[in-house]
This record gives C-alpha cells, sequence and structure tokens, in this order.
C-alpha cells in the first residue's frame, strides 16, 4: 500500500510495520479474511498474523467478523477493514465532488451551489446540535465539536488562550479532508463558517484557511 490519508494513524516505518501494511492490502483486496489465509499469503506464522491483526484493531483499521463460508459451514472469524481502514486507501471523492457541483452550477445557475450546500449545513446543524447544547460550557462545545470534526479527518482541535486575564477560544483544523472541493469552490468553506457558528451560539471568525495556502484553519470563537 503506497498511500495513508493523514485522518488515519501513522504507521512507523519497519519490517513489522511494512508487514502490517501488506495484511491492510490483502484485506482490502480479498474481502474478510481468516487469520490463517492471511498468515499463508504473507508467510508468517499464524500467531504473528494475529499479533499484527491486534495493533491494528486497536487503530482502528480492522474489525473481527464471524462468518459462515460461502453462507454454509461452521462459523469462522474473518478481519475485514474499518471505515478507517477503507480511509487508509486513495479515493477519487473529491473529484467526483467537484465535478457534480460544476454540473449543478451549469444547470441551476451559481447560487445553486450554495444552496444546495446551505441544505447540507441545515442537516449537520440538526444532526449535531442536539449533542452541543447551550446549557454547555463554552469551551466544552468546542471540545465536542472538535471531535466530530476530527473523526471526519480535519484533525480540530481546541486552543485556550489568556491575554490579559481574558481567554479566546480558538477552533483549528490541521487538515482539510475537502481540499479540493475547498480550493474551488469557497462556497464550501462558507458554509462550514455558517454551521460552526449555529452549533457553537456564538460569533465564529476564520482568520487563516488552508484552501489559501495558510498552514491550517484557525476560527476564532466569540
Amino acid at each position: 500500500m503506497t498511500a495513508i490519508l493523514a485522518a488515519t494513524p501513522p504507521v512507523p516505518g519497519g519490517l513489522t510495520e511494512r508487514t502490517k501494511h501488506r495484511l491492510l492490502d490483502l484485506v482490502k483486496r480479498h474481502g474478510p479474511l481468516t487469520a490463517q489465509d492471511l498468515a499463508a499469503r504473507l508467510e508468517v506464522s499464524v500467531p504473528a498474523t494475529r499479533r499484527h491483526l491486534g495493533d491494528l484493531q486497536e487503530q482502528g483499521l480492522v474489525e473481527a467478523r464471524t462468518e459462515r463460508p460461502s453462507g454454509r459451514g461452521r462459523p469462522q472469524h474473518v478481519y475485514a477493514l474499518t471505515e478507517r481502514g477503507e480511509g487508509a486507501f486513495p479515493k477519487t471523492y473529491s473529484g467526483l465532488c467537484v465535478d457534480v457541483l460544476r454540473h449543478v452550477a451549469a444547470l441551476f445557475g451559481e447560487d445553486a451551489v450554495t444552496r444546495v450546500l446551505a441544505s447540507r449545513t441545515a442537516e449537520q446543524a440538526r444532526v449535531l446540535g442536539a449533542e452541543l447544547p447551550a446549557a454547555l460550557p463554552a469551551h466544552v462545545r468546542a471540545e465536542v465539536l472538535a471531535r466530530h470534526l476530527s473523526e471526519q479527518g480535519y484533525d480540530a482541535v481546541v486552543d485556550r488562550v489568556v491575554e490579559g486575564g481574558q481567554e479566546t477560544l480558538y477552533l483549528v483544523e490541521r487538515n482539510c479532508p475537502h481540499l479540493a472541493v475547498a480550493r474551488q469552490f469557497p462556497e464550501l468553506c462558507a458554509a462550514e463558517l455558517t454551521l460552526y457558528g449555529e452549533l457553537l451560539g456564538t460569533a465564529v471568525t476564520r482568520e487563516t484557511r488552508i484552501a489559501c495556502g495558510q498552514g491550517c484553519c484557525r476560527y476564532r470563537v466569540g
């Protein structure tokens, strides 16, 4: 396997870790496999394979399932990629999304892209809003939002900066999982800014933007 996305836990170098890369690649190419099948394909022992699988399970990249071979026979334990594991392989979703948005703009006008993204923002606000009640302290709400964003690949953290005895919250995204889209459709970034303001219940100001060549997306909260 030659490409790991930023959202995937880093796998250190070395022979052992290269074996784990090969293991992930086998599961990806050949579907759910037993530890015995993987050991035979890797040409390593079954106990060693199970150790690698255990490490990958801890990283959230593979999961164990119980299946019947071809729907018959005795149940057996097999290993499959999790959604996070699937994310370790290159995808072309960004290219597809850009093409779709271009067609939306061409067919229905430039403002149609804004309306589509506004609808998406409204849905996200409904889904996440229940986990960010107004009764929560501001920094807790920001932390919950950062956690959700990190699960989506943004590698988000909250900075609490104290100046002159006054604390300021910053939501910082150290990765943009939709960079190709954001560069061509700034409406996406505008929609995200609106979403964060709605979820946090206060003014949110973007100070830096990855799509503009800066190192992170940094939002001042409040």
